[in-house]
């Protein structure tokens, strides 16, 4: 399975030293370009996959901070259901404040707290 990592340069370092490629982004608008470049059979306004395209990637690592500054494209993306799969995780910082995790959004969704 082929992996890429958008965030924090430091995160950039150390997954490249596990054989992950990434880059490292400072803003909303560098970690966008990064995002349409791997995923660049994405029609954001048509809403739909661009057929005979090739991806980069099959799983897409992001930052938290990276997926808030992704927005909207990064949700539509997901919608699809296509590759790259998108996994958001904490960055150098920590967990952004506010930002349920997985296991939060789970139990809301059950309704059943262990």
């Amino acid at each position: 399975m082929d992996y890429f990592f958008i965030g924090d340069p430091e995160l950039v370092t150390a997954f490249r030293f596990v054989g992950i490629r990434g880059q490292a982004v400072s803003g909303g608008e560098e970690a966008l370009a990064v995002f349409k470049k791997l995923t660049r059979s994405w029609d954001e306004t048509a809403g739909t996959i661009l057929p005979g395209e090739d991806l980069s990637c099959r799983v897409l690592i992001v930052t938290e901070e990276t997926a808030d500054w992704l927005g909207e494209t990064l949700t539509g993306w997901q919608l699809t259901g296509s590759y790259p799969l998108v996994v958001e995780i904490p960055g150098t910082m920590g967990r952004v404040p506010g930002r349920k995790t997985l296991v939060d959004s789970i139990r809301e969704a059950i309704g059943v707290h262990v």
